[in-house]
């Protein structure tokens, strides 16, 4: 197909295609589906290898949110049963930490519920990065708190945090239709502080929102204009007790041409999956890791994950190999020019559905339910979304 010999002559050059070529993969059949994946495949592994990074979220505050983001499950007058609870303390964080890491994560999204922090907040999450980088040797330390202040980014830049991460989470165009409580250019503004302050910048989008094709090329061409490291991707898990609970959109197909799109894009950027993979790639995930280089291990911020060790037999069963903390994650031209990006810039050459983010969806999979019956092919799998009642803010051991 010339148009898949085009994108991939393009992602080898980090070149953006042209917003058709976007769509047209956007477009194409299932019966092409494999030839995308195998094409854009090609792609992840000529910058990344074979290698998976691990991430682990710990939410440092669950719930109590007075934005209204229609997706999560923590929003303003949300009825979803989510656990609830204040700051953990910063041993209690790193403890959560640590069992990802175990697992194999080199990469910690802190993520607390809100509008934004507080400089007292800060304060808070900067004392919690020091006590997990003191107790875990390389461990790399993502914050993802909400709409950053100025002054914040430097302040969690000087306490250790390495990333930060706020999803612009769909297009401009259709931002108002999913949150009012903040603008689109507050999300931008935010991702531009993170990023001005010598902070790797992660934001990603959801898919699965109700959004158009249109749409979904617009939020991914805005993201590699700001120029992130990670684009975490989400898929819409509808939470029953939000307003998007009858938005069951998404195939297993759907979602690996919007990843093999996202990998087309941004070529050089990591491409992590997030939230909702469980419950919308299902059997599918692993075909999924030919175009994506990084995944969450374990639970969500709200909701069950994937059991950590079949997240672990999976990548080794495909034929992938987890990053190691002594290995760059990207590739060395965007390692030497500060605030890497998606390749747009010539130079240059990472959450949930809360207002924080850090590219984790606010539902999640899970794996941990009993088993049941297999839904009819276009039914929607709610038998596979299930609150988190373990881990952070509970005395239950985690999913790691």
């Amino acid at each position: 197909m010339d148009l898949l010999n085009t994108l991939v002559d393009k992602g080898l050059r980090r070149e953006l295609p042209t917003r058709e070529e976007a769509l047209a993969v956007l477009a194409t059949s299932d019966d092409d589906l494999l030839d995308v994946v195998a094409a854009a495949g090609k792609v992840r592994r000529h910058w990344f290898g074979r290698r998976v990074k691990l991430n682990y979220l710990v939410n440092l505050k669950s719930g109590l949110c007075p934005e209204d983001c229609s997706y999560c499950s923590q929003r303003l007058g949300s009825t979803t049963g989510i656990l609830k609870y204040t700051w953990l303390k910063p041993d209690q964080a790193s403890q959560a930490a640590a069992a990802g890491l175990a697992g194999g994560a080199k990469r910690v999204c802190l993520v607390a519920s809100g509008r934004g922090p507080t400089d007292r907040d800060v304060d808070r999450v900067s004392e919690t990065i020091r006590t997990i980088k003191d107790q875990n040797e390389g461990v790399e330390v993502c914050a993802c708190l909400g709409l950053l202040s100025d002054g914040q980014a430097e302040r969690l830049r000087d306490a250790g945090a390495d990333a930060y991460n706020h999803n612009l989470n769909t297009s401009e165009g259709t931002y108002g239709d999913i949150t009012t409580t903040h603008t689109y250019a507050d999300r931008v503004d935010t991702v531009q502080k993170a990023h001005g302050a010598g902070l790797s910048a992660c934001s990603g989008l959801i898919a699965g929102m109700g959004e158009s094709d249109e749409d979904l090329v617009d939020v991914v061409y805005s993201l590699r204009e700001l120029d992130p490291d990670s684009v975490p991707v989400n898929f819409l898990i509808p939470v029953e007790g939000t307003p998007l609970a009858k938005e069951w959109n998404l195939t297993p197909q759907r979602c690996l041409r919007i990843l093999a799109m996202v990998r087309f894009v941004c070529p050089d950027v990591e491409v992590r999956i997030a939230g909702g993979r469980e419950v919308h790639l299902r059997t599918m995930q692993p075909l999924a890791l030919n175009l994506a280089n990084s995944i969450f291990l374990g639970d969500y911020l709200t909701t069950e994950g994937q059991a950590g060790k079949a997240d672990l037999e999976m990548i080794a069963d495909a034929g992938f190999v987890v990053e190691g903390t002594d290995q760059v994650t990207l590739p060395e031209h965007r390692t030497e020019t500060a605030g890497g990006g998606c390749g747009s810039h010539e130079a240059a050459g990472c959450g949930s559905h809360d207002s924080a983010g850090c590219g984790s969806h606010e539902g999640g999979g899970v794996c941990g339910t009993p088993a049941a019956a297999a839904a009819p092919a276009g039914e929607p799998r709610t038998d596979l979304v299930a609150v988190r009642r373990r881990g952070a803010g509970t005395d239950l051991a985690p999913n790691a």
